[in-house]
């Protein structure tokens, strides 16, 4: 009887859903502890349990700044074998194409989904810079961090700096992705 009796109930934080959805509509990017101080200062004092509770149950929480917006490391631990250190900080060269680096970088952009929601999303740019003036000889962008599209990005750069008449050397961070044996086999190769 109880459960059956609270069903007919009318619903008492009606107003102040509508006043966090009217927060909400001005602030995107507002959480349940900054729409709980904007209530206050609008004349609504109610506990932060409370409005966090509505937040939840209206699907309005704030994922920009979740556990999974992290910043990427392509740090996996060992996985194959790791190339010494050629370069050892020594990071100018005069001559064109002798010493390349590169790193994968993570970008996020924000995307509204179909329900009017602000979404995450992120792209991995895998470029390869020559040290020499600092130009991107080449890159891939993805939509998840990829052995493929690094392997794209090192065939273009390889075949670009085919004119160099000395070693050249390729430096990265030692990620998981230049751990790989098909990344360090094409550059024993080339």
């Amino acid at each position: 009887m109880y459960w059956q009796k609270r069903f007919d109930r009318k619903n008492t934080d009606e107003d102040i859903e509508k006043e966090i959805l009217a927060i909400r509509e001005e602030n995107k990017d507002f959480g349940y502890r900054r729409i709980q101080g904007e209530l206050t200062n609008r004349g609504f004092h109610i506990n932060k349990k409370k409005v966090q509770r509505i937040v939840q149950k209206l699907g309005l929480q704030v994922t920009s700044f979740t556990r999974k917006s992290r910043k990427y490391s392509s740090y996996k631990g060992k996985i194959g074998k790791i190339a010494p250190n050629r370069i050892n900080r020594r990071f100018n060269t005069h001559i064109p194409h002798q010493k390349i680096t590169t790193d994968t970088t993570e970008f996020k952009y924000y995307d509204v989904s179909d329900k009017g929601r602000m979404i995450i999303k992120k792209l991995y740019l895998d470029p390869f810079m020559d040290m020499f003036n600092s130009e991107i000889i080449s890159y891939s962008i993805s939509n998840h961090p990829s052995a493929q599209g690094i392997m794209s990005a090192l065939n273009k750069a390889i075949s670009i700096t085919n004119d160099c008449p000395y070693r050249r050397t390729f430096h990265s961070d030692r990620g998981w992705a230049y751990q790989m044996k098909a990344y360090s086999y094409t550059l024993k190769n080339k």
